[in-house]
């Protein structure tokens, strides 16, 4: 006979359903929900010969659309062509009861094509593993799912950690009576042992494990180092939770090194180096780069003038023949009879000597533009340019009385451009005689201009910075030169009061009845006093703010150090933060308290909001269920508490628990704290060798016995540990 095929999960912290199939193959099925794991060998090997992940998902193709079920490991370069936005990784386990069975058929398809049953049937008894106090649904589930769709003959449950505890056992880890600590991947179990069988009367479950560690390290990495989130995949987290955390004697002690900064905490903090390139380093450029640089700088110019005075002749050139072809054209017309000009330009496009006029008249102002020259017609007196506002309308033609209304608009633009112009000439002449005076001021006693300069900026700051909190806030403070919260009707000045004022008395009034607001003549009046000076608070900067910054960029100039007044006014602002390079300590991830507290959940649970015991209070709690109290037994229980399961592996867990144990026994009881073998595979390297046994097939129930009893028989199932 062939020997039995075997797998295991790999993932330490997962929950594990071990299936055997016997005597032909055995195998198991690991997962937890972010890294699942399924494993398989021969029975009695100690290590596992295929391995892949228990996961299910079903992409589409994003080509021809069809959707394909991936089971276990995947190549990520694969899945380029499948759209995984809509179907994402799935588990069948909830906690560690499997739920979704429709996901483990996927599974079990792929486990027993993997291991060579090609066959419609799987004539083999098969071992499954489950967590404690497993609901009888789930494994009646489980059963109909085996007895259904694959034929399989018998079966038999059995408690995953029990199995890690009798194998230790049966190597003298541990003793016959002892309590079994197993802090998987989502929960935790204590199971007591009297006589080498559990006593389920006296287990204990929280709800903390692996999974609740990693998340919580993912948290506070990504609180820590917020432009790195995308880095902290969960595999990645998952690695440095196994690699660096470890469970503190002392908590408090522990991190009161971190917060000291002593060198012992230094030499404590672990780091995480990402990725770096530091950027390139630029040289100043030569003499040579920069006169090279200049002579193709120059050379390029040089070419864009070019380009230029070539368009700007070929435009001459346009605007010479376009000129000279309307002046043929006005002497041809001096020869033709005045009712024969409209017939003579019919195929010129032109209706009159008028029109040709000026065309000729623009086209030689463009041609006097473009070659630089100033028309003489530009300087023409105003009384050629407007000689229609001093004629009568009665007395102009309609196109007379279009061109005077055009006449009327240029002119009052050019006058007022011209005053405009004035005044910044006056204005500009003021600014130059001030400057002057300044200078001798400055040059007479450098230091009292400069102190004048001073008080006199900071007294008009003051006054534009007042004005602006009370055009603001209203002139209300909060104690502290700063304004305060005041109602609305304080922030308004004083044409804007009235404006509130008149629009309360018209909403008085009208506030009955139908809205006629605007019907009256009086309602009009009343609106254009609320318009009045409506735009008080869009003004441009004023002849305070103009003088400010003329102050400000003369004290500039007499001052290198000085430091002008932020805009709002208040001293206390904080500068904007400026940009700096990257360096390679911006890519370092530094694991210092993270390293203990995360794995001290497993103690205090409440710090990620589960309202339950830790694991030394577990401890204390399963003692107290046992239905015998007997100090002699509590004592022999105490004297070998078994540790297994993934979450055992941190460093100083052994000891924790001991310490957290002595603290709720009484004083001299004996306590002695033991880790697995193989806290991985001690469960499954259990199951095997029971699997091997001759008892077996006296503890697995068929499938006659299934149909016949119906789900009574999965209910009073109760697995025994003795042949082990």
């Amino acid at each position: 006979m062939a020997p039995p095929i075997s797998a295991s999960g790999i993932n330490p912290n997962s929950p594990k359903t071990l299936i055997q199939l016997h005597p032909a193959f055995l195998f198991g099925i690991c997962t937890n929900f972010m890294s699942f794991g399924e494993n398989f060998r021969w029975a009695g090997e100690p290590e596992p010969r295929v391995i892949f992940r228990n996961i299910v998902q079903r992409p589409r193709h994003k080509v021809t659309g069809e959707t394909v079920t991936i089971v276990g490991d995947h190549d990520v370069a694969l899945l380029r062509y499948f759209d995984c936005t809509r179907s994402g990784p799935r588990s069948a386990f909830d906690n560690n009861v499997v739920y979704q069975f429709e996901i483990m058929e996927y599974i079990l398809d792929f486990a027993f094509d993997r291991l060579g049953a090609d066959g419609s049937k799987i004539d083999h008894p098969i071992l499954i593993t489950e967590c404690v106090c497993n609901p009888f649904q789930s494994r009646s589930k489980m059963a109909e799912l085996l007895f259904d769709t694959y034929g399989v003959p018998s079966i038999a449950y059995g408690v995953d950690a029990a199995f890690s505890y009798k194998y230790n056992q049966h190597h003298g880890v541990c003793n016959k009576d002892g309590l079994a600590i197993c802090p998987g991947f989502m929960t935790t179990h204590v199971i007591p042992f009297i006589d080498g069988e559990p006593e389920y009367k006296g287990c204990c479950r929280t709800n903390i494990g692996g999974y609740h560690i990693t998340d919580y390290l993912k948290q506070l990495l990504s609180l820590k180092y917020p432009h790195h989130m995308a880095r902290f995949t969960w595999e990645k987290v998952e690695d440095l939770k196994m690699e660096h955390c470890y469970i503190a004697l002392d908590y408090m002690s522990e991190a009161r090194l971190f917060q000291n900064g002593t060198k012992e905490a230094e030499d404590k903090t672990r780091s995480w180096q990402l990725p770096w390139v530091p950027p390139p380093t630029e040289e100043p450029p030569s003499e040579e780069e920069i006169a090279r640089k200049a002579a193709i700088k120059e050379k390029q110019g040089q070419r864009l003038r070019e380009m230029a005075e070539a368009k700007r002749s070929s435009r001459i050139n346009e605007l010479e023949n376009e000129s000279h072809g309307l002046e043929f054209l006005l002497k041809q017309l001096e020869q033709v009879e005045e009712h024969d000009i409209r017939s003579f330009l019919s195929a010129t496009g032109y209706v009159s000597r008028k029109e040709v006029e000026s065309a000729l008249v623009k086209v030689t102002q463009s041609l006097q533009k473009a070659k630089g020259e100033q028309a003489e017609f530009e300087e023409k007196p105003d009384a050629e340019r407007f000689h229609l506002l001093n004629k009568p309308d009665h007395e102009c033609t309609p196109e007379e009385l279009k061109m005077k209304k055009r006449q009327v608009f240029l002119k009052s633009t050019s006058e007022g451009r011209q005053r405009a112009k004035q005044k910044r000439h006056e204005e500009e002449l003021e600014r130059e005689r001030r400057n002057q005076q300044d200078e001798q001021r400055r040059s007479k006693n450098p230091e009292l201009y400069k102190e004048q300069l001073l008080a006199k900026y900071k007294d008009l700051s003051e006054k534009v910075e007042q004005r602006k909190r009370l055009k603001t806030n209203g002139g209300q403070t909060n104690g502290n030169n700063i304004s305060g919260n005041v109602g609305r009707g304080e922030r308004l000045n004083a044409a804007q009061r009235e404006r509130m004022r008149l629009l309360t008395t018209a909403a008085f009034d009208r506030g009955k009845g139908e809205d006629t607001f605007g019907a009256r003549d009086e309602d009009w009046q009343l609106y254009k006093l609320m318009s009045k000076d409506n735009d008080d608070d869009d003004e441009g900067p004023d002849a305070d703010e103009a003088e400010l910054a003329r102050l400000t960029s003369r004290l500039r100039e007499v001052d290198p150090t000085f430091v002008p007044r932020s805009d709002n006014g208040n001293s206390q602002s904080v500068e904007t933060p400026r940009s700096r390079p990257l360096t390679e300590e911006d890519f370092r991830i530094d694991l210092g308290v993270e390293r203990f507290r995360c794995p001290e959940i497993l103690f205090r649970p409440n710090w990620i909001g589960i309202d339950q015991a830790g694991l030394d209070e577990m401890a204390g709690v399963s003692l107290r269920r046992l239905p015998s109290k007997s100090t002699e037994l509590e004592e022999r229980l105490t004297s070998s508490i078994f540790l297994t399961g993934g979450s055992s592996l941190f460093p100083g867990m052994s000891e924790r628990l001991e310490a957290g144990i002595r603290m709720i026994t009484p004083c001299g009881s004996p306590i002695r704290v033991v880790k697995a073998l193989n806290p991985t595979l001690d469960a499954w390297r259990g199951a095997s060798a029971y699997a091997a046994s001759p008892q077996f097939p006296a503890q697995t129930f068929s499938k006659q016995e299934y149909y016949e009893k119906g789900e009574d028989v999965v209910r009073r199932y109760q697995f025994r540990y003795h042949v082990l």
